[in-house]
């Protein structure tokens, strides 16, 4: 034991011990003890060092998006499957190139890309060769065989991913129904950087733009996001889903934006600014929503007067989620809570 603790002060004090020879200590004790002082301090304490020492890995440096192409608009449609528990999405962002470049880098997490091509203005479409992962950055390089120029454009992403179980970027929520079936709702929660697990897309908070959200869901599901919805309409490939299409956002960081896709109740009010106020809770259990709601219609205006800043949107839905794993989320219209 005292080789493994290496300290000075024990071999000092069994060097006095085996000089001293008190009578109290065998012949056989003595040896032992000074065989110890006759090894090395040096030693002792490498030996000391490895047992008890964690090293660090060395970390590696944080490396900003390039800036030579940015979003201005994020054109989003999401169809995720709560059967197979993946989801199949299209990207139509409008972008700004402000220097000639033949690659964009985007963020990317757990996503595979299927194709990829830009469109500048007034130009043809440029179709992407090369879809370079680097993993360890959740980044994603795609490569042009020609040169975007400077200017306006459109780049088109179609993509796959999966409905994580991890409480992250879009993932499953299991919860039980009122028949004591397991059942999931489809469900985001972005920050601080997992909005990248959803679709590709610059994910840094001071790279903002606005949010065109469409989601392809089963009909009989409650259906939410940042906005209100503008259009419900049947989906031509299946009767029994439908596609609905949400307002336009305020220009807006990637964490903010959020979706929700599940089995819901909900009660309703309207602020004294006239501002539309949801509390969303698990089936049967709408009474349960009743003094949030109160609260949170009083607490609109409130803030209102007291910052001297009015609530920019016309809605603002608050909802229960079965599996969360922070306290609260602050998405722009649509909190989330545990």
């Amino acid at each position: 034991m005292l080789l493994l603790l290496g300290r000075r002060l024990s071999l000092s004090f069994v060097y006095r011990l085996t000089t001293c020879c008190p009578p109290s200590l065998s012949s056989s004790v003595l040896i032992k003890l000074r065989a110890i002082t006759r090894v090395p301090h040096n030693t002792v304490f490498v030996i000391a060092a490895r047992q008890n020492t964690v090293i660090m890995p060395e970390r590696r440096p944080f490396v900003r998006l390039p800036t030579d192409v940015y979003p201005v608009n994020y054109g989003l449609c999401l169809k995720p499957d709560l059967i197979d528990f993946t989801f199949e999405g299209k990207l139509e962002a409008v972008v700004e190139v402000t220097q000639a470049t033949n690659q964009i880098v985007m963020n990317c997490a757990d996503i595979d890309i299927i194709t990829a091509s830009f469109v500048p203005q007034g130009g043809e479409e440029i179709n992407a060769t090369g879809f370079n992962y680097q993993n360890e950055d959740e980044k994603v390089t795609l490569s042009f065989p020609s040169s975007l120029q400077k200017g306006s454009g459109s780049l088109k992403i179609d993509f796959v991913g999966e409905l994580n179980d991890k409480m992250k970027g879009f993932y499953r929520s299991k919860y039980t129904s009122t028949t004591g079936e397991i059942r999931y709702a489809a469900v985001t929660q972005f920050e601080a950087t997992d909005a990248r697990r959803a679709f590709p897309c610059w994910d840094e908070p001071a790279i903002k733009a606005t949010f065109d959200i469409s989601l392809i869901v089963p009909k009989d599901r409650v259906t939410l996001s940042n906005m209100n919805v503008i259009e419900r309409k049947p989906y031509p490939e299946d009767e029994n889903l439908v596609e609905v299409k949400f307002a336009t956002t305020p220009i807006m960081s990637t964490y903010l934006v959020a979706f929700v896709i599940g089995e819901y109740d909900f009660v309703e009010s309207q602020s004294s600014d006239g501002i539309t106020v949801r509390v969303y809770t698990p089936v049967g259990k709408a009474e349960q929503g009743k003094f949030a709601l109160e609260v949170a219609t009083k607490t609109l205006p409130f803030y209102k007067d007291y910052f001297n800043v009015p609530y920019p949107l016309p809605k603002i839905d608050l909802i229960a989620i079965a599996d969360f794993a922070a306290g609260a989320m602050e998405n722009w219209g649509l909190v989330t809570y545990r």
